[in-house]
């Protein structure tokens, strides 16, 4: 038992890291694109447009390959993917045009488009049952830390080696891990350890029958559209805080990621504490999972508009920073919501959904339309625009609560007869 339980934290650990590598390919073009931006002459449009089509690619990929890699091996694809992405990334450190590096991009959204979803599906398959809620806050977690990194890391090395260093120290980074992980984790060596990943009653049924229970109740499409606007807003904010520390605050490159990889990390604290009060107010009234979501919406409304009102100061960068906070602090609460609204047959498939949603709604529209504002108005008149989704999100997040009850009725009925069957089996 401590042997498979030593395993499983070894398989933690890789997983861990993998997801730092995912997030730091992901997000190092932050930190860069002041360089980028002299260097080709690109318009805030074009740069925004690097970063989202690497989110568009995850939202439109997330369903189909997490489908593919419950049927052809979680490990395999895990390791596969991780190969893609860390070669994309490397290739974007000789990209010689934006053309050239939109191609890397793409790739690298190509390659991570379902590390999240299977990822943390063979975390959760080598731990007890106990353990999940911890093990989901610090996974996902990890995705803006590795973001603190990717930025962080980012500006620093290209201040003192160039942009295209940047890139290169990423994409060695992930095929490093990718080996490793590889050689290390294997479903021959998972499945002789005792802790082989699960399969959920009624997963392998065919897709045209677990389709319309993705999007079988009010609540459940508020969530994801919720969540979904939310995310918008903290990647606008993740992309394009290194340029407004640049701009506003005279940072150089390595001062502004590094500045900026703090307002990310502030981003992945407010996620978990999002996640821990929403666990801890449910308990009592499972309403308030709503709540918290309608509130953490709102609140970030208010700070970040005020925020962006004041000129560059201190007392800006305190709301800014409150504001970001709360800005994907629903992200817990809505993963909540639709483990919920969903039978435990189609709940992976329905948290593969989640992602596509926020990846189409937040992710990649985000920082590019962010980008387009920008060009019109200005960076610092574009950000105070963008905060104006999450009066969206609140009111997707107001009326899912409304109709909450109705969603979970069918839900607990199908929970109750899972249940019987395997204690009978």
């Amino acid at each position: 038992m401590n042997r498979n339980r030593g395993y499983a934290w070894l398989v933690f650990a890789l997983s861990f890291g993998l997801l730092l590598s995912d997030y730091m390919s992901r997000q190092v073009l932050n930190a860069v694109f002041p360089l980028l931006k002299a260097e080709w002459v690109l318009s805030d449009a074009q740069l925004g447009s690097l970063s989202g089509i690497v989110a568009l690619m995850v939202g439109l990929l997330t369903f189909p390959l997490s489908l593919l890699a419950d049927r052809w091996g979680r490990v395999r694809s895990l390791v596969l993917a991780a190969g893609v992405w860390s070669l994309a990334t490397l290739g974007c450190a000789f990209a010689a045009s934006y053309g050239q590096m939109f191609l890397g991009r793409f790739m690298v959204g190509v390659g991570e488009a379902a590390y999240g979803s299977v990822g943390i599906a063979v975390v959760l398959s080598v731990f007890p049952v106990g353990l999940r809620a911890t093990l989901s806050g610090a996974f996902i977690a990890g995705g803006a830390f590795g973001s603190v990194l990717g930025v962080s890391i980012g500006g620093v090395v290209a201040q003192h080696l160039g942009w295209r260093w940047t890139f290169g120290v990423m994409g060695l980074f992930g095929l490093v891990l990718a080996a490793v992980y590889g050689v290390v984790v294997t479903e021959r060596k998972l499945a002789s350890a005792g802790v082989g990943p699960s399969t959920a009653p009624g997963a392998r049924d065919p897709v045209r029958k677990l389709l319309p229970r993705l999007f079988s109740s009010v609540s459940v499409l508020c969530a994801y559209v919720g969540s979904g606007l939310q995310m918008f807003l903290a990647m606008a904010l993740m992309a394009w805080m290194p340029s407004y520390l640049d701009r506003y605050y005279g940072l150089p490159p390595d001062k502004a990621g590094l500045a900026a990889g703090v307002f990310a990390l502030i981003t992945g604290i407010g996620m978990v504490g999002g996640g821990l009060v929403c666990d801890r107010l449910g308990r009592r009234n499972r309403h308030l999972k709503w709540t918290v979501a309608v509130f953490c919406s709102v609140g970030s409304l208010v700070l970040l508009t005020g925020g962006f009102q004041l000129p560059p100061s201190a007392a800006q960068l305190l709301l800014i920073g409150a504001g970001t906070l709360l800005s994907n602090a629903t992200a817990g609460p809505a993963a909540a919501m639709v483990m919920s609204l969903t039978p435990a047959a189609v709940a992976a498939t329905a948290l593969a959904t989640l992602t596509l949603a926020n990846s189409l709604l937040g992710l990649a529209p985000g920082p590019a339309v962010t980008g387009m504002l920008a060009d019109r108005m200005g960076l610092h008149a574009a950000l105070q625009v963008i905060p104006l989704v999450s009066v969206v999100a609140a009111l997707a997040f107001a009326l899912g609560r409304r109709h909450y009850d109705k969603g979970l009725v069918p839900i607990t009925a199908e929970a109750v007869a899972l249940r019987k069957t395997e204690l009978q089996t």
